[in-house]
């Protein structure tokens, strides 16, 4: 007799899974949060936007790309879920949004309970650091698809943000102070080109330009930014944000300008963190490469009124988040560039 066992899915081992992750989800719950019994569907009371006069949700949905392989190639996989919730939730922040809650899907080839309930309480853990809610998800198993250790993640967010302070592009004039914000390192954007430059490196090496092992480093996970930006946003005249991910400080920078402004930085206003000098020696990778694969050690871009500058500097280390001058707003075409 065939059965679905049989064939690679382990009905039993993807309800070990959901038994295991139970706690760590709960510890990202929001009071909106509304049980549903049947466990179909996550449910948010919609009426704690009544304080809002003109509510706007904001969505977004991501992945983390082939970081998972380093992950899963590494034996480590309680981290890579707060790499998820960085890419989805610090999206909805760039426009002024409150996360509000968020689902993943996970496809593996084999479901390993253990494993799944760790790479689940990253994201519960991720979604607890941006303040939001994880209400629900799917894991599915695909035998033959994928590998017995295989597995990616993806998931959708949602937040609001009240339609007379969204920021953005229009709010940004002549004579603001562009900020930088730290990363946390390559957070998770550019992995194709570092598994590609490392290939014949071990992920347990100890690189002399690095303080832990070269696994380690690699897997630090992604800082998450949201609840600091809608502190700053409340506390200082913040203009727009620009989330540093693939294409690089310049390109994303020049998503959040209006056409008539450039934004001029000034790449001697930080040394970027050694894991890039590591990935730069190594790969032979020119400079404009660099620029346009990583985000060389900022993760999040604020544009902020220039008297607003020092204090949201100081805002944001009483946070614990570096942050400094990067550059400056001036008249031109709608791009970011160094001087």
């Amino acid at each position: 007799m065939t059965t679905y066992e049989a064939a690679g899915v382990d009905i039993e081992a993807g309800e070990r899974a959901v038994a295991l992750m139970k706690d760590k989800v709960a510890r990202s719950r929001r009071p909106e949060v509304v049980d549903d019994v049947s466990g179909f569907a996550g449910l948010f009371d919609a009426s704690a936007l009544r304080g809002y006069e003109r509510p706007l949700l904001a969505s977004s949905t991501d992945g983390v790309g082939t970081k998972v392989m380093i992950a899963q190639r590494y034996g480590k996989h309680d981290t890579i879920g707060i790499d998820l919730v960085g890419m989805v939730l610090d999206d909805l922040v760039v426009c002024g949004a409150e996360p509000l809650f968020m689902t993943d899907y996970i496809a593996c080839g084999k479901v390993v309970p253990e494993r799944i309930a760790e790479i689940v309480g990253g994201v519960a853990e991720g979604c607890r650091l941006a303040g939001a809610a994880l209400v629900g998800g799917e894991t599915a198993e695909h035998p033959g698809a994928m590998g017995p250790d295989e597995y990616d993640l993806a998931g959708a967010g949602t937040g609001v943000v009240e339609a007379s302070a969204m920021l953005g592009p229009s709010k940004v004039r002549a004579g603001d102070a562009v900020l930088a914000l730290a990363s946390s390192g390559l957070h998770s954007n550019g992995y194709s080109l570092v598994r590609h430059v490392l290939k014949d490196v071990p992920l347990d090496a100890d690189l002399p330009e690095l303080a832990r092992p070269l696994g380690a480093e690699l897997l630090e996970p992604t800082r998450i930014y949201s609840l600091d930006c809608l502190a700053l946003a409340r506390a200082a005249e913040v203009h727009a944000y620009a989330h540093i991910t693939g294409g690089g400080i310049e390109n994303n920078l020049s998503r959040s300008l209006p056409g008539h402004l450039d934004a001029v930085l000034d790449r001697s206003s930080w040394t970027p963190p050694p894991i890039f000098e590591v990935l730069a020696g190594h790969g032979d990778i020119a400079q404009p490469d660099m620029d346009r694969t990583f985000n060389l050690g900022i993760g999040m871009a604020a544009v902020v009124a220039a008297e607003a500058a020092d204090e949201s500097i100081r805002l944001l280390a009483s946070r614990g988040l570096d942050a400094w001058v990067l550059g400056e707003v001036v008249e031109g075409t709608g791009r970011a560039a160094y001087r």
